[in-house]
């Protein structure tokens, strides 16, 4: 499913340059799909809240996602290439819920943990070989073949979606809801910011997500541009390579989370994550030749595997009991979207007026504040990070909680 839902993804930008667009205009673009995924991403979560065909939740999307790609193909129009970037981003804000819906109404409370590190890792590894597969192709046959790669794992991942029994999907258990509960959470109409405002911790969570984001979400794509600008190597080998690198530290980091998560609970596991962005700032400002690409893009896949396992998993135990989980799991991915889909215009214009150094270490600071959050409310955070769930455990207060 990864390659499906990335489509041509990360090789947007070296091929929109390739095509005589400037970093500015290719960061806005970015911008423009990035802000309509990070609107639809809540009433997403609320969608599959409120369903009990969850699997049609990631395969309509996948194939949207697949279709949308190809408008790039066939023109580099700008608002050709804008429209296809939010209907990409509209189709694909149900997956995340949607997957960790599945998940949750499989395995339940007490399984989610090492379920979703092991679907995190295999998801990495998914990324790892299309990326591997798409630089390949692309290098050898150009960026068609991006394209027929991604459509080829689509309809494999469809399949794969289909193989889920329906009936193994506990729906009450998937939305957080305690069985038996007479609450029916709003019949699905629950807001996701409403949530995300009545929780403390869900909050402090989602801004701090913001935070990092801002500065996490253009670097790949501007590390790419940054090399192709400076001709150190073929584009599309080069960002495959990153994405290869960042994606195969990403498994073994996922696997680890998982653990670390058992013991230490989330907290720790968060901080690590977002003191990688900061020295990956300093470290891609200095070093944007074919060497630098190897601390930048395992910095990234320490940052990205932490938060990949700990995100879903944190706000699933936050909202245990309250039957709106995969609303605030949209509710914190459109807030993290927020900062993410800012980031490429941001970057792109800094890149163009300072040059790409200090623009990467002014992205990399971003960070910092998120650090502060962190540490500053590390005594409400730490409750509501720490402990293992289990099928008994009480439920999280859904409103008002400070802890």
């Amino acid at each position: 499913m990864a390659d499906m839902q990335a489509g041509i993804g990360p090789f947007l930008g070296v091929f929109l340059l390739a095509h005589g667009w400037q970093s500015g205009l290719i960061g806005s673009v970015m911008t423009i799909g990035g802000v309509a995924g990070m609107i639809m991403t809540a009433p997403a979560g609320a969608l599959v809240d409120s369903t009990s065909h969850k699997r049609l939740y990631v395969i309509v999307p996948g194939i949207c996602t697949v279709l949308a790609s190809t408008i790039i193909l066939l023109s580099q129009s700008f608002w050709l290439v804008a429209a296809s970037q939010v209907a990409t981003a509209i189709a694909g804000a149900a997956i995340g819920p949607a997957v960790t819906g599945i998940t949750l109404g499989m395995v339940r409370q007490a399984g989610f943990n090492g379920q979703n590190g092991r679907n995190q890792a295999f998801n990495h590894a998914g990324n790892m070989v299309g990326a591997g597969l798409s630089g390949y192709l692309g290098w050898k046959f150009g960026f068609a073949a991006v394209f027929w790669l991604a459509a080829l794992f689509g309809a494999i991942s469809i399949v794969s979606v289909l193989l889920i029994p329906a009936d193994s999907i506990d729906n009450d258990e998937a939305r957080g809801l305690k069985r038996g509960s007479t609450d029916d959470a709003d019949k699905g109409q629950a807001s996701g910011f409403r949530v995300l405002l009545e929780c403390k911790p869900l909050l402090i969570l989602a801004g701090a997500l913001a935070c990092f984001h801002l500065g996490n979400g253009a670097m790949l794509p501007l590390y790419g541009l940054a090399a192709a600008a400076s001709k150190q190597a073929n584009p599309a080998s080069f960002v495959a390579i990153t994405i290869v690198i960042a994606q195969a530290t990403m498994v073994v980091v996922s696997l680890l989370a998982m653990r670390m998560a058992e013991k230490e609970g989330y907290w720790l596991v968060l901080l690590i994550s977002f003191l990688a962005l900061p020295l990956r700032g300093l470290i891609a400002a200095h070093m944007d030749s074919h060497w630098g690409v190897y601390p930048v893009q395992m910095l990234d896949g320490i940052g990205a595997g932490l938060q990949s396992v700990a995100v879903p998993g944190l706000v699933a135990r936050i909202l245990n009991g309250t039957g709106r989980v995969n609303v605030g799991q949209g509710a914190v991915m459109t807030v993290q979207g927020l900062g993410a889909s800012l980031s490429p215009a941001i970057g792109g214009w800094m890149a163009q007026e300072i040059g790409y150094g200090p623009m990467f270490t002014i992205l990399g600071s971003f960070a910092l504040v998120s650090i502060a959050l962190w540490v500053g409310f590390a005594s409400t955070l730490k409750p509501a990070c720490a402990g293992t769930p289990d099928d008994g455990m009480p439920t999280a207060a859904p409103a008002g909680a400070s802890a």
